[in-house]
């Protein structure tokens, strides 16, 4: 099966600064409670990926929006339980081996090459929401301090509004991701996710009020064509796959993990698709591409929306950690590197200026390098290591996750590519 046991048993333990599979909220002394591990699960999959659902279900409908949605949800709780039954069985074949990460079983599954395939889609996921990020805080700051009707697309210097708050951005992002270690950062998450559900559930109470009011005309399916776009937004929403190893290790009852795991997806997917109904319901064809700037300029709305610019401008650091842990250990020897986190810094910001929309490029990070990560790897991961064991219908169903979810993620891109260009002309 090409494990390697002395590499992959101490790649995990090299490094002193925070890797891709560090906790956010440091190490335990203590495994994890059933009630902590659905917590954990639950702050590793909740993302900006939810604003983008209502114009998604917009522009696929609601009732076909919510079927792929529940779809994605089912497939990856599939995907990650095979990276799970992967390490196990690689771990029992190599007892000194200590699989952490997405990373290090890629490493005892297919060597340097493996390791290498899930760097590159964790640097591209990772990047890409951060990317997404910037885009959001803004195109939302723009909306609240800067549109109007007599002039809709305003300018500083020359610069639309949107590049002068991205710019703006810029100096603070390079303190931020200067920080070494994620330790530092763990209260500021905590103050993010409480920030992100609370404004969900403000949302969600004023889009109601509204359907009620308006009852606008909306549709229940889309056409074809936008499929693959509602594939990649959906994708997108379910983005904590990489973390699904380290949160397993650190659980109590290992055997009780795909249900704890099950009822978190459940329960996720569930506030997923009713937040892009609700919102979509809302405001029908009216829809935006960021759900909170249908929301208007009073005073609530706009806290929200600055809580929400909040969120993810301190989410940041902590989703660029893991880019930064496998960059470093890949050019600086795994020594913390400062020049190096503010050149992607600085390359981040270069392609939020340059794209357009928050939804389209959601789709574009999940149809591409989310389907990948999500998908191809764990099936690939599981039928190299389950191979001899495999009956021909497993065998076929991890071959179906590979061709499937390579041909979805070559169209996927081509068409969330084309959708920004156009946009752009």
């Amino acid at each position: 099966m090409g494990y390697k046991k002395d590499e992959a048993s101490s790649s995990s333990y090299v490094l002193s600064i925070p890797r891709e599979d560090t906790p956010l909220l440091g190490k335990n002394q203590h495994l994890s409670s059933p009630s902590k591990t659905f917590a954990n699960v639950f702050m590793a999959i909740v993302g900006a990926g939810v604003l983008g659902l209502p114009y998604t279900f917009k522009r696929t409908g609601w009732v076909m929006g919510s079927i792929m949605l529940f779809s994605v949800a089912v497939l990856t709780y599939y995907c990650m339980m095979l990276l799970v039954y992967s390490r196990r069985k690689v771990e029992s074949h190599i007892k000194a081996a200590k699989i952490s990460s997405f990373g290090d079983l890629g490493f005892a599954v297919c060597g340097p090459v493996g390791r290498l395939a899930v760097d590159v889609m964790i640097v591209l996921s990772q990047a890409g929401f951060c990317i997404s990020y910037l885009i959001f805080v803004a195109n939302t700051l723009a909306h609240l301090f800067n549109y109007s009707i007599t002039n809709p697309d305003p300018k500083f210097l020359g610069l639309p509004m949107k590049s002068v708050y991205i710019w703006g951005c810029f100096p603070f992002q390079l303190g931020l991701n200067s920080i070494p270690t994620l330790t530092l950062l763990a209260p500021l998450s905590i103050f993010a996710d409480i920030v992100d559900l609370g404004a969900m559930g403000v949302v969600m109470v004023d889009e109601v009020m509204i359907y009620l009011q308006n009852r606008p005309v909306i549709k229940m399916f889309g056409g074809f064509n936008v499929f693959i776009y509602g594939l990649g937004v959906a994708v997108y929403a379910f983005e904590g796959i990489g973390m699904v190893l380290p949160l397993e290790s650190e659980t109590r009852d290992k055997d009780k993990f795909g249900k704890i795991l099950a009822l978190a997806m459940a329960f996720i997917s569930l506030m997923f698709g009713a937040f892009g109904v609700v919102g979509y319901f809302a405001f029908g064809e009216d829809t935006k591409d960021i759900i909170t700037t249908n929301l208007g300029l009073g005073l609530l709305s706009t806290f929200v929306q600055i809580g929400l610019c909040i969120n993810l401008f301190i989410s940041f650091p902590l989703m660029m950690n893991p880019v930064y842990e496998i960059m470093e250990r890949r050019f600086c020897e795994g020594r913390y590197c400062l020049w190096l986190r503010w050149l992607v810094v600085l390359a981040v910001t270069f392609v939020a200026l340059v794209v357009p929309n928050f939804a389209d490029f959601l789709s574009l990070v999940g149809s591409s390098v989310c389907i990948v990560l999500g998908f191809v790897l764990p099936a690939l991961f599981h039928w190299i290591v389950f191979k001899d064991e495999l009956r021909w219908h497993g065998l076929a169903l991890d071959a179906a996750f590979i061709v499937m979810g390579t041909v979805f993620a070559v169209y996927g891109t081509y068409y969330s590519l084309m959708e920004i260009f156009a946009k752009k002309a």
